[in-house]
């Protein structure tokens, strides 16, 4: 993870499913993980090297993204599509809401995008603002 500090809704995250800090590595391999997250309507399954909260409030940052190896002799069209839109990339800010999990893998699988038909993205509440007195 970055040496940025993390926000108190990560912070509650990671104590629930456990943070790479917390948890002593049987390997010296870099962190890997796959982030499943809403983007227009679909679902995106990517996988990066760092995931951290952003100085950004409400916001998740994904760095060092991995797609395969290009010498494989079948092409995934979802895949080759991924590799498109993040071509060029350096950091992604994915808001906390899009955000439909968050998983620490061994190896990489194959990055996709799917439809999001039976997901929603989590609604928000904004509190009621106080209702503001004449002086009348």
């Amino acid at each position: 993870m970055n040496s940025r500090s993390i926000g108190p809704i990560l912070r509650a995250f990671l104590s629930q499913y456990g943070s790479p800090r917390m948890n002593n590595r049987k390997n010296d391999l870099p962190y890997l993980y796959r982030i499943t997250f809403l983007n227009k309507g679909q679902v995106y399954e990517i996988y990066a090297r760092e995931v951290y909260q952003s100085d950004l409030w409400g916001f998740i940052e994904i760095e060092n993204f991995v797609f395969g190896e290009r010498s494989q002799m079948v092409v995934d069209p979802a895949e080759e599509k991924l590799k498109t839109e993040f071509t060029g990339v350096k950091r992604s800010f994915i808001p906390l809401q899009a955000i439909v999990r968050i998983d620490e893998v061994e190896k990489e699988g194959v990055a996709t995008i799917s439809k999001g038909d039976n997901i929603a993205p989590f609604p928000i509440q904004f509190a009621p603002r106080a209702q503001q007195s004449n002086p009348d």
